[in-house]
């Protein structure tokens, strides 16, 4: 679907006049780099309800590079227009991108990060040598296996930072978005069908508080209704225009 230059004003002007914008990003931020998205029509939620064959990432995970949308956010943050930013997925893109941590909570873990099931503290696999041919993907419902690395700062118990299915949220990203919500006045919603809870009671809280709330998503979410613009585009090439259009007008 297209986009109008209308469309892009407005989303610039409203982002350029925010007092504190905060971004919601989905899957959909991150197709444009090579990965599927999980509830769009060709999503691996969608496939695999159809009894169909999930699509695969077109590169190995280490080998997937941020795309337009990513980096049009970093600009954002550098500009001093984002000040904080939620998502849902679980590609470490955000952070490739330039992302600083303090300003992300990722509300469904990190693939490449393992976190300590005690102090709740993050890591790299680098830095505690975790090594998945050895201990597998560490993930919460996986049996420890012996000498598998412990958290270097209490010696609990290492485990991926990946939210499975019937996995807890995480106490800390999700106490940090939902300040967050309540605090801004813009909420840009990037990728995301809105269908995951409670990650999509976010935009709800934001709205509810006043919050003007843009999303940009390629198909329909589960609430359209709280949109104040409704974007149907790929992120990458409507995030780029409305960059330049914000650089312009500043």
């Amino acid at each position: 679907m297209s986009f109008s230059e209308k469309d892009v004003e407005r989303v610039a002007e409203l982002i350029r006049n925010a007092s504190y914008l905060v971004v919601f990003t989905g899957a959909g931020i991150s197709t444009e780099s090579g990965l599927p998205d999980y509830r769009g029509p060709e999503g691996v939620w969608t496939l695999r309800d159809k009894g169909l064959k999930p699509k695969l990432p077109t590169k190995p995970w280490d080998q997937i590079e941020p795309n337009a949308g990513h980096y049009a956010l970093v600009e954002l943050y550098n500009m001093g227009l984002l000040k904080y930013l939620i998502s849902q997925n679980v590609d470490n893109l955000h952070i490739k991108s330039g992302i600083p941590q303090e300003i992300l909570a990722e509300l469904h873990g990190n693939h490449t990060l393992m976190k300590c099931l005690s102090c709740d503290v993050r890591f790299s696999k680098e830095e505690i040598e975790w090594n998945d041919l050895l201990f597998g993907n560490g993930y919460r419902t996986q049996k420890p296996l012996p000498n598998q690395p412990a958290c270097p700062q209490c010696s609990g118990r290492i485990i991926s930072s990946v939210v499975n299915f019937g996995d807890p949220m995480p106490e800390r990203e999700i106490a940090e978005s939902s300040k967050q919500s309540q605090k801004c006045d813009v909420m840009m919603v990037v990728g995301s069908s809105l269908s995951v809870s409670p990650a999509n009671q976010f935009p709800l809280i934001a709205k509810g508080r006043g919050a003007k709330i843009i999303i940009i998503n390629m198909g329909e979410t589960q609430l359209e209704e709280i949109a104040d613009i409704r974007i149907y585009a790929k992120s990458g090439d409507f995030l780029s225009k409305v960059l330049e259009k914000i650089k312009i007008n500043r």
